[in-house]
């Protein structure tokens, strides 16, 4: 019998109710964790069923920890994409360096996993799918809080109350805005927009990434495998995020074209592809930095509560390595509020010197000045003709997991925490 099915049984008992918002990444984590500490879990998910596809992202450091426990971690690696090679490109298309992908993203070849958006939410999506209530296409429409729970109606009609609530959901996180108000109290711009989208493989391509940049611009093509499609990303600099692309995809494509209309090299195809695709993600580069994750009944978790950009390659594992502490301290203190406090005060450190990473980042990749560009391709060259480091970057593994035990709580019928 497990450990969930015992406290089932509890005479009298009642398992403490969690609503969680979003199931891509941090959501279904959270699910995992919570169900095994013996909590009933519900996701509401606004899409209409699970993602599959979508560009690659990292584990490594930490958060492989969080998938070695979970038992997901060979599915992990049957899906991992093994990117081969990067290839710096100038602005007339001339290849400035060809290196090793790990000497810039500060991983550890031969450990850490890259994997399609996609794998990584249906590994979690399996684990957890047979224990945990989905709710897809559907949201939160509103939420009050009160002393015994927090009500809760959803988009679709109807309501409940749950003992908590969690939004895992995403940069332009809905909850957080119910609860912690506008997004532009917490929102740090970080100077880029970039548009995403799929295109066919012409280039011959196979598991490797270019990288193409002008001062203040770059194109990328990110093939993942052998297929017939690659990953297509035009990046670019500007002082101020555009408002009024945000919720136009029409004005979304123009800006683009008018950013990149005197580029060389393959970008004026890839401007023919992003017109016609039917997968265009527009957005800006941006974090996530709010002073508290939490009020009341309803706390935050992963890119709702700390994005820390792509530019750091560790929003997911944020998300992954939060989840694991949210629900940990939750099973470990009777009080949610204690438990908020204990979620915020041991993962916070490893939240902020991995946001901190752009520091670091940015100039690499997307320089913004001609003179900027031509040091970073000194850089390059320099480490190309150097092995890369073994040891991977520090931030990534900077946490080590701790063991949670649960308390008496959870499975003593009371309800008052």
């Amino acid at each position: 019998m497990t450990r969930t099915d015992e406290l089932r049984h509890v005479p009298g008992g009642r398992r403490r109710t969690v609503l969680i918002s979003g199931a891509s990444i941090a959501g279904p984590a959270l699910a995992f964790w919570l169900n095994r500490y013996g909590f009933a879990v519900t996701v509401v998910e606004k899409a209409g069923a699970l993602r599959g596809g979508g560009y690659p992202i990292d584990v490594r450091g930490t958060a492989l920890d969080v998938v070695r426990r979970m038992g997901i971690l060979p599915r992990l690696r049957d899906a991992h994409i093994d990117l081969r090679r990067l290839t710096f490109l100038d602005e007339d298309g001339a290849e400035v360096a060809s290196i090793a992908p790990h000497t810039v993203t500060g991983g550890v070849a031969g450990a850490d996993l890259e994997v399609r958006r996609g794998a990584l939410a249906g590994a979690l999506h399996s684990a957890v799918r047979d224990d945990v209530k989905f709710l897809f296409d559907d949201s939160i429409d509103t939420l009050d809080q009160h002393r015994h729970g927090v009500d809760v109606t959803f988009r679709r009609g109807g309501g409940r109350t749950f003992d908590l609530v969690v939004g895992a959901d995403g940069l332009h996180s809905h909850t957080r805005g119910l609860v912690f108000g506008p997004e532009e109290r917490f929102h740090r711009y970080l100077g880029y927009c970039f548009a995403g989208f799929t295109l066919p493989n012409t280039f011959g391509l196979v598991r490797e990434t270019t990288l193409w940049n002008a001062p203040g611009r770059a194109a990328v093509l990110y093939a993942v495998g052998d297929g017939d499609d690659v990953h297509g990303f035009l990046n670019f600099a500007r002082p101020q995020p555009p408002l009024d692309a945000f919720r136009n995809p029409e004005v979304q494509r123009d800006l683009v074209e008018a950013v990149f209309a005197d580029a060389g090299w393959e970008v004026p195809g890839m401007l023919a592809a992003m017109r016609a695709a039917d997968d265009l993600f527009f957005d800006v580069v941006s974090q996530i930095r709010m002073p508290r994750w939490a009020d009341g009944r309803v706390a935050l978790v992963g890119d709702a509560a700390y994005a820390p950009s792509f530019l750091t390659g560790q929003g997911s594992g944020l998300a992954l390595v939060g989840a694991y502490m949210l629900a940990g301290s939750l099973a470990a203190e009777r009080d949610h509020t204690a438990a908020f406090a204990a979620y915020e005060r041991d993962s916070r450190p490893f939240v902020t010197l991995n946001q901190d990473l752009v520091g670091t980042g940015d100039a690499l990749l997307f320089p913004t000045t001609a003179r900027a560009l031509e040091e970073r391709n000194a850089l390059l060259r320099g480490l190309a003709a150097t092995p890369p480091a073994a040891e991977g970057r520090s931030a990534h593994a900077a946490l080590v997991l701790p063991e949670f035990a649960p308390t008496a709580a959870l499975s003593s019928g009371r309800t008052d925490v």
